[in-house]
């Protein structure tokens, strides 16, 4: 069952989609211009919108322009008893989800109905994951050092600023590279993460920059790599200390030139692609060892951010602890447990050499083998790994 709006100023057309959609199980409220449909499209969610174009005082054309400011997320059909190929495409390129001319043929109408139904329920479906994806990389601390990384990613992530991200292994650079993105103006195109650390270096090129087939003996057919998939969007280098030189002196230059060059071919492609590197390596030891490009690094390090390790920043531990804490208990489908003061307390002096990721693993190890109170003594006998 869906929940539609029909706005068209004919009374009979009117009476007969409220007939022939309530007979199908649909529930509808009917506007008799455009200004009542606006009106009733704010003011209640509907899956569907049936528009009219011909209509005094507000035609169809100008009420879907208002819907898209106003309801962007509306499906909306509009019917007209003077379609023409040009009006259609007017319609469509306007956001319109189909055109249906009069007289209606109700079977064609029944089906648009059902595929917009199916439109809007994937809409709605991608927005609850869009937010559980929010939730999943949302920053959780209110210390001076995170609150200093929350306003620069605020300041810098609208720009298209290189950004290199610093700091131990387990301690978020993937969060910030992420929330650089989700801030961007590049937030509705792809996200690509890229380990280079778990990349054998003889296919790194391959990954990044795609091959065509026959260049190599596993190139069956030919592959885009992540420069071109990431296109528009941010590509993060994730340990990126760890690429080979080679790599790096062709990753050098698709950011000094905007284009890449498949394995295996000679055709430039370009690309627009933010790339955002991070390393758990101290780059400038590495650059002294010529295990990494002075002159990457510069291209790379427009804005620097260092994420510090969970030991510098252990006021944040009582409430990193409780959100995973929720976290784990709801994909367990687990009651809520509680953790005490003393428990939180207990969390605090201990050394965290796996930083919050450390943390996470330690949290899911309480919820599971802990009472419905966690408390300090639960800290002490779970919290490092359990002895044979």
């Amino acid at each position: 069952m869906a929940k539609i709006l029909v706005i068209d100023d004919e009374s009979s057309i009117r009476r007969t989609l409220k007939d022939v959609l309530e007979y199908e199980k649909h529930e509808v409220e009917l506007a008799e211009d455009g200004f009542e449909g606006l009106e009733k499209a704010e003011n209640g969610e509907f899956d569907i919108i049936l528009c009219d174009i011909k209509m005094p005082k507000m035609d169809g054309i100008e009420v879907l322009e208002k819907l898209q400011g106003k309801v962007p997320d509306s499906t909306v059909v509009m019917i007209s008893g003077h379609g023409t190929i040009d009006s259609a495409v007017e319609c469509i390129k306007k956001g319109a989800y189909d055109f249906i001319s009069k007289p209606l043929d109700l079977n064609r109408l029944m089906v648009t109905i059902r595929n917009a139904k199916d439109k809007t329920r994937l809409v709605t479906e991608t927005k609850v994951l869009k937010r559980k994806v929010a939730k999943k990389y949302q920053m959780i601390g209110n210390s001076e050092n995170i609150t200093k990384i929350k306003k620069m990613i605020e300041r810098v992530a609208p720009t298209d600023a290189r950004v290199f991200i610093t700091g131990e292994s387990g301690t978020g650079k993937e969060l910030v590279a992420r929330n650089l993105h989700e801030l961007s103006n590049r937030a509705n195109k792809p996200f690509i993460e890229v380990n280079c650390a778990a990349i054998p270096s003889e296919l790194i090129e391959s990954e990044l920059f795609g091959h065509e087939k026959g260049s190599f003996t596993s190139a069956v057919k030919q592959k885009k790599g992540n420069f071109e998939i990431a296109n528009e969007g941010t590509l993060f280098l994730d340990e990126i200390g760890d690429m080979s030189l080679a790599a790096q002196a062709k990753v050098l230059r698709a950011l000094q030139e905007n284009k890449i060059t498949r394995v295996g071919g000679e055709k430039e492609i370009d690309v627009n692609v933010r790339v955002v590197a991070a390393s758990n390596k101290d780059i400038k030891k590495e650059i002294e060892n010529n295990n990494f490009r002075e002159d990457l690094y510069h291209r790379l390090s427009v804005i620097l951010i260092h994420v510090p390790s969970l030991n510098e920043r252990k006021e944040d531990i009582p409430q990193l602890a409780k959100h995973f804490l929720n976290e784990i208990c709801e994909e367990h489908g687990m009651t809520i447990k509680e953790i005490n003061k003393n428990a939180l307390k207990e969390l605090q002096n201990i050394k965290w050499t796996g930083n919050i990721r450390e943390l996470k693993n330690v949290v899911e190890r309480l919820v599971i083998l802990c009472d419905k109170v966690i408390t300090a003594d639960d800290v002490i006998k779970y919290a490092q790994p359990l002895k044979s």
